[in-house]
This record gives C-alpha cells, structure tokens and sequence, in this order.
C-alpha cells in the first residue's frame, strides 16, 4: 500500500509508523538522508531518499518507490514534498501518480492533526527552538478509506483534505466554548491591552474581564425569561462587552444590523422572538433609529455598578483560578455545539436568514485563521471583529465606519495594529485619504466581501508597500473559507502562500469541492463548476428555515451558490454566482465577467450589473456605473471593442451614470438595491422597445 500523508513537522513519519502495525518505508528528503547522525538509522529502515537534483535523481527515487510496491511493502509519501511552512496544506507533487501507475495497491490518505504549534512544526517561524505549549501534547492521525491507483494527486489531496475536517472535532472540550476561551486568555494576559475604540475607551483584559462579568450578573438577573438578546450596538468596547455578557449570561446574542433597514431588522427581532434589546442612547441618536420599549441602555446600566463591586470582581477574578470563574460563567453547563450567536445575512440578493452558529463553528474558524497568519499575543487587530482578538489573546481596536478613512488611519497608527480587516472599496479609500504613514505598522491587510480588483491592489500596494492578501466566505461559515497568505521565502524552498486573481487556499480544516452544475459530478482541476464546502465551521442551519437549510446542506456540504475552480496548485478562484447569471435568448449570461469588462474600462470607479424582464429574450442587462467624465455612448463604444460576446453587451440605452452605488454595511454592493434602481430606470423609458436589436 501506498500511504501519502500532509507533512507538518519533523516527526510526522514516527507518528504515522507509531499507528501502523506493519514496517514502513519512508520516502526522506535527500540532504536529511545524508546528515551522518542519522544516516545510519535511514538505512536501518529502509527510507528511500528522495534526489533533490536532476530529474534523473528524483526519476530513480520514483522507481524504488514503485519496486518496493510491487515487493509488497508499505512505502509513505509526503507528497507535498516539504514541511509546511505556511501552517496550511501545500500543493502536492504528482509523483505519487507515476509511482502507482499500472500496479494494483491501495493508495491510502492520511492526515496529521494539531501538530502546527509544537516545537516540532515552523510555527512562530522556527523549528525546535520555542517553548512547548502543553505537555503532554496532543495529536490526531487519521486514515482515510482506500483510493484506487487511478486517483489523480488532486483526489487524494481532497481526502486528506476531507481528513482534515473531521480532525477538527477531536479537538473539543466540554471548555471550548467562546466566553470561557475569553476568560482563559484574560488569565494569561491580565494586564495586557485587550481593546479600544475610536471614541477613546481603552481596556485591558483584566478590567474587560470585570466589567463583562458584572453586566452578566445584570443581564441574567433583569432578563430572565429571555433567550435571545438583542445588541444594538456599533462596532466598539461597549459591542464587544455587550456580546462576551450576554453569553455569560447563558443567553444568545443576536446582533441586529441597523444598516440593513428598518424592514430587515424587524424581521430579525421577529424571527428570533427577541424581548429585550442592548443599544445606547447615544448610537440611536447618530444612527436615527427611534427608540422602542424593549431597549435598554448599557451606559445606564453600567452605572449603576459602584466601584466596591468593581474591585471586589476584579480582586476574585483575578486571585480565583480559571476553572471555578469558567464554572460561574457557563452554569447552564452549555456544549460546543450549543448555539452562540445567530447573525443575519447581508441580504444583498433577498431577504435576510438567521444564520445559526455554534461555539464549535466559531472557535474552529479563529485557530484556523490564526494558524495561517501566526497570531501573537501583541498582534492589534483593527476591523470588524469581535471573538479573533479575544480568543487568540491579541489586542482589537473598533471603529463603527469602515469608510471613514481618516480615523482608521489613525487608530491604526496611534494603537500600531499589525492586521487590518476590510474591503477592497475601503482599501480603495484608504489609499485615497490615508498617509503611508498610518499603516507602517501593518503586516496584513485582509480583504473579501467583493473582488479585489487589480488597479485597487496596485494602487495600495504602491503606496503602503503592502499587498492586500484577498479571501473568501460566507456567514455560513462562520466565515472564512479561503485566504491568501504571505509567500514563504527561502534560499532552496519556496512556498507559494497566494496568487492574484484567486482568493487563496482553504483554510486548514475546510475542504472545498467543485461540482458540474448539472450533474453534481467532481470537475477536474481548472474547470468551472459549483463550490460546495464542507468544514467544522460550517453552520447549523437557518433559524427556523428547515426548508432553506435543506436547498444550502447537502450530504455534509455547504452549497455556496458560486461559481468557480480549483487550480492545479489547490487555490480557488471565484468567477461568479448562479443567482448572478442571465437568460438572455436561450444562453446563460454571466453577470461578473460583463462587470470585470467594464471595470477595465472605469478603472478605479465602480460598477454593477443586473438584468430587468424583457418581454422578447425573457432578460436584458443594465449597467449602473460611477465614471462622471464617461458618457453612456463612449463606454458603448469602448464595449463593442472588448472579446465579450455581442449577446453580453448591454445596450446603449441600458448604460447609466450614477453618482455612487448603494451599499451594505459590509462594504458589499447592495444588489438587490440595484435591482430595483433599474427597474426604475426601465419604467422610465416608456418609449424604449423591451428587447435588444435585432
């Protein structure tokens, strides 16, 4: 049998013999091979070195490989061909392919969990040399089922893949829940800076710790017969206590998006049968939503806690030891998978869902990100985030607008934060209106939401020095899927972590799949199809949406709706979405690569396309863009002499100036504002005939 295995340390192949009851012959880099200490105990096991030199040499490697096969031994593979030095799974060598070609052997995937973090493995970018974080500490190896010598490097890669998602659940602990990893962190940075915002608040884990505990004992006093609370609150120190109480509590947080509009956020309150409802006077006043009974004022109740109740809190949480404060902060006894929050969706193609997402869902997608990105104790993370900071023991700095550049700007500058979350719009803007000054302290600058575009990226890179590394998501999962990371660079080993044009590699633990739309088939590397994604983080379902759960959960699969592949090198790129094509005239007409067109012709204004009815070829395209100085009949123009089809190319009268797009509150284009935009547009032109030329 042939066993190909992820490689994340330097003890990976005693790991992997230790639970295999037959001998193993290990294929080893070369140069390791031939270090004299151990030299001897290679050629004792048999290990089959692997050439690092000419073709020839790695050709000859192969072929032993394959002889020892056919003598029916057990060989393993790391098919990656080194160490993982990105904290992610690399792509593989095909290798493993001409090795089993024509034999008939099983090839058996096996992956190594939690292994990323001990001495052994390249995080905090060394090996050996760092303390220990547990003793003992502890690993999952895991083997798949069998695969046919007629799997392709990119199945088995899947499997492994696949391996690893399930991995992530023997990671649980009854303690792994979000306000109880709050509290373990607080005991380890207590006089730490935890968090700021941009009105000036500043606290330290110790004194977040103390305050988050006395609104608990508030909230579950005053709220009892509620389950689900509702925030109302910006992004900020008072949010970001708001949501750790109210866990403590035992309640739910919901956090309602005012942003989203009166309907959607009633709708919310409705769903979630919410009664009771944290905000501020303050934030109602400068977001102009009307105040209702059920609200109730966290400042007021703040002050309500006298500084004896201060100290006397702080004095026993810090002398008390962590498991009898975790045991006050989760006497409902809840589990990983009890419910942690229920955010709702953007809402910018329909109405919005409740999506339902554990502790396990949560916790799982923050080691994950912090794996790829080596999160340190002195990390500040300026964005909106709320459990990434507080888990990971890193610092957080809010502000409640995004596209107020000049204050990220300077909160970035005056708190030094080292990873910036965003949008490539507000990244657009911040090159705009920010100093390179600002953001010398950064050493990641994360985007997603939309498509990074490339003059955007250029733009920012030209100006901080800093390339904008693009992901992907989906509130679904809890969100992250996929993200670029930073190039590993070394003399004679070079790990590509991104690539433009894509949104990076699965994070490690979530698998991604990609199907033909008709046939629900896997697609070879390089071939469009539906994404379907599978991972701890993905959700529990839609708050009492069976139904809608049902069309999104398939077989253990998130079904994204979104279009797009996998390369030979495993990173995803995303072309469009399924709710984002046209039938025009019998034929799909993808919207995004129509708005990329355009966008090479706009450069830095944005644009969006939509279609309205047509009563001749059922759909017809609208274009609503922001470049002043372009006329509708010079962007026509400029159109006809694109590669695009004549059938995706609106017509003249379909081309629209607008002053700006509308937008979420989450930097997203407002797609189903647009829609109606251009039902409008087309109401207007009572004249215009209701199909394109023939």
């Amino acid at each position: 049998a042939l066993l190909v295995a992820n490689h994340v340390s330097h003890v990976d192949g005693f790991l992997i013999g230790a639970c295999v009851q037959r001998f193993i012959r290990f294929m080893v880099y070369r140069p390791y091979y031939e270090i004299k200490a151990l030299n001897w105990f290679f050629r004792l096991t048999k290990a089959i070195p692997v050439g690092t030199g000419s073709r020839r040499d790695i050709v000859q490697s192969l072929l032993t490989a394959r002889r020892e096969l056919e003598a029916g031994h057990v060989v393993c593979i790391f098919a990656e061909g080194a160490i993982s030095r990105t904290g992610n799974l690399l792509p593989f060598k095909r290798g493993l392919e001409r090795i089993v070609d024509g034999l008939d052997i099983p090839v058996i995937p096996v992956h190594l969990d939690r292994l990323w973090g001990s001495i052994f493995s390249f995080e905090r970018g060394r090996f050996f040399w760092k303390w220990p974080k547990r003793v003992p500490y502890p690993v999952t190896v895991s083997f798949g089922r069998p695969l046919t010598t007629q799997a392709t490097a990119q199945d088995v890669r899947l499997a492994i893949m696949e391996l690893g998602s399930e991995a992530v659940d023997h990671r649980r602990t009854r303690r792994d829940l979000l306000h109880l990893r709050f509290i373990r962190s607080t005991k380890r940075h207590w006089f730490s800076f935890a968090m700021a915002d941009s009105s000036g608040k500043e606290l330290t884990y110790g004194r977040a710790l103390v305050a988050s505990l006395l609104l608990a004992k508030w909230i579950r006093r005053n709220c009892a017969p509620a389950q689900n609370i509702g925030l109302l609150l910006p992004n900020s120190v008072g949010g970001a206590l708001a949501n750790i109480a109210t866990l403590m509590a035992g309640k739910i947080p919901v956090n309602l998006n005012y942003t989203a509009g009166r309907e959607a956020m009633a709708s919310a309150i409705e769903q979630c049968g919410i009664r009771k409802i944290l905000t501020s006077k303050l934030f109602l006043a400068k977001a102009k939503v009307e105040p209702v009974e059920e609200m109730i004022y966290v400042e007021e109740v703040l002050r309500q806690f006298s500084s004896m109740q201060k100290i006397l809190v702080a004095a026993a949480t810090f002398l008390l030891p962590t498991r009898l404060i975790e045991s006050y902060a989760n006497r409902e006894q809840l589990g990983t998978d009890s419910l942690a929050t229920v955010i709702f969706s953007s809402g910018s193609t329909g109405t919005p869902k409740g999506v339902m997402l554990s502790h396990h869902n949560r916790i799982s997608n923050i080691e994950a990100v912090a794996q790829v990105f080596w999160i340190k104790r002195t990390d500040r993370i300026v964005g909106h985030t709320l459990w990434f900071p507080l888990v990971t023991g890193a610092g957080a700095v809010y502000h409640p607008n995004p596209m107020d550049a000049k204050s990220i700007g300077e909160l970035v500058r005056k708190y030094r934060g080292t990873l910036l979350l965003t949008t490539p719009t507000f990244c657009a803007g911040y090159t705009r209106k920010c100093s390179a000054e600002d953001f010398t302290s950064l050493r990641y600058v994360l985007v997603g939401a939309e498509k990074l575009r490339e003059p955007v990226g250029a733009a920012f890179r030209e100006k901080f020095g800093l390339s904008p590394l693009e992901g992907y998501g989906a509130t679904e999962m809890s969100p992250v899927i996929a993200v670029n990371v930073p190039d590993h660079e070394e003399p004679a080993n070079r790990q590509t972590g991104g690539k433009p044009g894509t949104v990076g590699h699965p994070l490690p633990g979530v698998t991604v799949e990609v199907v033909d739309l008709d046939t629900g088939e896997r697609v070879p590397a390089g071939k469009e199809g539906l994404l379907l994604i599978k991972g701890p983080n993905r959700m529990l379902g839609y708050l009492g949406q069976p139904e809608k759960t049902a069309e999104v959960m398939k077989n253990g699969w998130y079904v994204t709706g979104d279009i797009g592949c996998l390369d030979d090198d495993g990173f995803i790129r995303i072309t469009d979405r399924v709710s984002r094509f046209s039938k025009i005239a019998g034929e799909m007409v993808p919207h995004v690569r129509i708005e990329e067109a355009i966008q090479e012709i706009l450069g830095d204004f944005p644009c969006a396309v939509t279609a309205v009815p047509d009563d001749r070829k059922g759909e017809r395209l609208v274009v609503l863009y922001t470049r002043p100085d372009l006329a509708p009949m010079e962007l026509d123009r400029k159109l006809s002499e694109t590669e695009l089809p004549k059938l995706w190319i609106p017509k003249r009268e379909d081309l629209h100036f607008v002053e700006s797009l509308p937008m979420l509150g989450t930097g997203k284009i407002d797609l189903r504002q647009i829609r109606i935009m251009a039902m409008q547009m087309a109401e207007a032109q009572p004249g215009r005939r209701s199909s394109t030329d023939d």
